[in-house]
């Protein structure tokens, strides 16, 4: 699925009206909004007329039963930002797994303003999720102390696992880049553990890169303060040698904080924020992690040891995501059985 810019009659203004918003042939009711962030809005839309099977193609196993998908607008004020946005859609449209957050439809527009100037906007059509993110139910479970059982933290974090190995497998690899509990789309089931859904690929890049000169690793620690989240980057982003192969165990980093975000709805070295003198970027480049005191009984220390094995501070140390998933499944045997 390309990117084309298209002059059609978008309604663009209508997104914050309560209008209606055309993608390509595709009319939508705006309903509310849900979200929002930098020039970007999430807004929750209906389908007026869905279309045949035959016009959707792969997506027709994607089509919502009550015609409501979730609609990010994004404002492009510069030719940077529509390259970012044509390369989201292109990194989006690469993938197609079930925990993994699909991209339904899109469209690049031409805006003119009241001064005669032309800017863009995008539209990107996903699924909805209307039971927020890990984040999300974090900041509702923390101050409850509210946990996750084991069983369904390992459940949570297998499907995380899934979704990222498809991504790392794939010719060539990449890297998300910003896994965090912000990015876990959570759906919940009455009596079943939940389901994660990875999303926000806008950050998502070949995994693998040879650094070969100081400029190299400054140009992408450089790039990686403006799109990889400080609390969940890898100490090599952070500080990298003139001399590095980076690959797709930064993610990995990324993984075990996720986890340990999943168990105690925080992330591991955000403490070192609230310490005097503390630093974020010395925390994570030297591993120094704290655990909090969690739920009662407290979580197995298989768990915890899990954690430390990808929070390793050389990349090297690390384990892959295929080591990881035979990992979960021993704990998942022995948790639920």
């Amino acid at each position: 699925m390309g990117c084309s810019i298209s002059g059609l009659n978008a309604l663009y203004d209508a997104a914050t009206g309560g209008g209606d918003v055309w993608i390509n042939e595709r009319r939508f009711r705006v309903l509310r909004q849900i979200g929002e962030g930098g020039f970007a809005f999430v807004y929750l839309v209906k389908e007026l007329q869905p279309p045949s099977d035959a016009a959707l193609g792969r997506r027709a196993s994607h089509v919502s039963e009550d015609g409501t998908y979730a609609m990010k607008k994004v404002l492009i004020q510069s030719k940077e930002q529509l390259d970012l946005v044509k390369e989201e859609i292109r990194v989006s449209s690469l993938f197609n797994h079930p925990n993994l957050l699909p991209l339904l439809d899109h469209a690049v527009i031409a805006v003119k303003n009241q001064q005669g100037d032309w800017s863009h906007e995008a539209y990107l059509l996903f699924p909805v999720y209307l039971d927020g993110t890990l984040f999300d139910n974090a900041n509702a479970m923390l101050p409850r102390k509210e946990y996750y059982p084991t069983a369904d933290v390992l459940q949570i974090f297998r499907q995380l696992c899934e979704g990222l190995k498809h991504m790392h497998c794939y010719n060539p690899p990449y890297a998300h880049n910003d896994v965090k509990p912000g990015n876990v789309l959570i759906t919940r089931r009455r009596g079943q553990a939940p389901v994660a859904t990875l999303m926000d690929f806008g950050s998502a890049r070949p995994a693998r890169k040879e650094i070969r000169s100081r400029s190299e690793a400054l140009q992408l620690q450089e790039w990686a303060a403006e799109h990889c989240s400080a609390p969940y980057r890898a100490p090599e982003l952070w500080d990298c040698p003139s001399h590095a192969d980076i690959d797709e165990r930064t993610d990995i980093w990324s993984l075990g904080c996720t986890l340990y975000a999943i168990m105690y709805n925080v992330s591991p070295f955000e403490y070192a924020l609230g310490e005097s003198g503390g630093s974020l970027q010395l925390a994570i480049v030297n591993g120094q992690l704290k655990w909090p005191a969690g739920p009662n009984p407290p979580y197995p220390e298989e768990l915890r040891q899990f954690v430390i094995w990808m929070l390793q501070p050389q990349p090297a140390m690390r384990p892959h995501i295929d080591d990881i998933l035979l990992h979960v499944d021993k704990l998942i045997t022995k948790y639920l059985s």
